[in-house]
């Protein structure tokens, strides 16, 4: 059985992104694989040796009684059930969204849920509008299920970036601007949703992890309702504002060279009692995995907050390099999913889990 063990090392650091969750550190440990269904998809549309089932997105879940929904995409979200997730369907539903008959902006990735109290299923999506033969520029949009996202009303784009800020020469691979690859959580007194987002700016200033947020009772009226941080204010507009991220690139996005980390997913863990971050790190125009890393803060509305994120694991110790790293709680009375989990969770990697993560927490 292999150990692997990560703590912040920086007293100082952990006091100023951390207070009042101690000292969060991290123990993984490999166990029985786990793989989601995915959906299945031709990788090379013109053979069919291709054909297989994968994960093209982070893979969000939620609780509706004792039963646990999951959503995969590529390019168009699948949903999957079960009574936890290590037993989920083996057939997968494809949801419907209102607008797809008129709708002829791209496709449509499931990025993010939140399930309200009065039954209602809320889901953020990663859009690219059309772009071949040229790369494209990623927004975000909102839409909401009353029957546990099988059936979507979508809710219009609520964040883009400004007008003009895409690269038309980039070396990237699939973008020359935008904001995408994201997650959204609620906080926990539900006064807000924080939307971390990766920025593809054609200005490495802006360009990272960033963070939105909307009121949470704006959430069925989203559109024009989100607001960047920007220089230490929630003052940017969700559709075309600038942006501070809160981990910024190392080299340009654009660059052949490009060193940026990039979609995030976070969770509230109830053992540590701070929130809990998870980031790929690119290190070059083609998304090379260079690891997965973990970064800790104890309050949603201090971006500065954000410990300096480590590695827990090498590009090395993954299949084929994948990306989205998620954590998935594994405790069925508490409800955890991908957006709470406790002591002990499960590490997913491209819907693919082989690790167990149980965290740390001295005073």
């Amino acid at each position: 059985m292999k150990l692997i063990t990560v703590r912040i090392l920086s007293l100082s650091t952990i006091l100023a992104g951390c207070l009042g969750c101690g000292r969060p550190s991290v123990l993984i440990r490999t166990t029985e694989r786990l793989q989601f269904k995915g959906v299945y998809v031709l990788i090379d549309p013109n053979d069919p040796n291709t054909a297989t089932y994968a994960v093209d997105c982070s893979s969000p879940a939620h609780w509706d009684g004792d039963t646990m929904y999951i959503f995969y995409a590529w390019g168009h979200p699948f949903r999957a059930s079960g009574p936890n997730v290590s037993h989920l369907s083996t057939d997968t539903q494809r949801v419907t969204f209102d607008n797809e008959s008129t709708w002829k902006m791209g496709n449509r990735w499931s990025e993010s849920t939140h399930k309200t109290d009065d039954g209602k299923l809320y889901m953020w999506y990663h859009n690219e509008p059309p772009r071949w033969p040229a790369t494209t520029a990623p927004r975000i949009g909102a839409m909401v299920s009353d029957d546990n996202g099988l059936n979507f009303r979508d809710l219009g784009i609520v964040l883009e970036a400004p007008p003009g800020s895409n690269n038309p020469q980039t070396a990237n691979k699939y973008f020359k601007g935008g904001n995408g690859d994201f997650v959204v959580v609620a906080d926990r007194e539900k006064q807000y949703f924080y939307f971390f987002i990766s920025t593809y700016h054609k200005t490495k200033s802006e360009q990272g992890v960033s963070i939105a947020r909307m009121r949470y009772n704006d959430r069925e009226d989203p559109k024009g309702r989100v607001f960047k941080w920007h220089n230490g204010k929630w003052s940017e507009p969700g559709l075309g504002g600038k942006v501070t991220p809160i981990f910024p690139a190392a080299v340009d996005w654009h660059r052949p060279d490009a060193d940026a980390f990039w979609g995030p997913s976070v969770h509230f863990n109830t053992y540590l009692n701070c929130w809990v971050m998870l980031l790929n790190r690119a290190i070059d125009k083609d998304w090379s995995q260079e690891g997965i890393y973990i970064s800790y803060n104890s309050d949603l509305a201090n971006p500065s907050g954000w410990t300096k994120p480590k590695k827990i694991l090498d590009a090395a110790e993954l299949e084929n390099s994948k990306w989205y790293p998620q954590v998935i709680g594994l405790d069925k009375e508490k409800r955890e999913t991908d957006k709470l989990a406790s002591k002990n969770a499960r590490l997913f990697v491209a819907g693919l889990s082989k690790w167990k993560l149980i965290f740390q927490n001295s005073h």
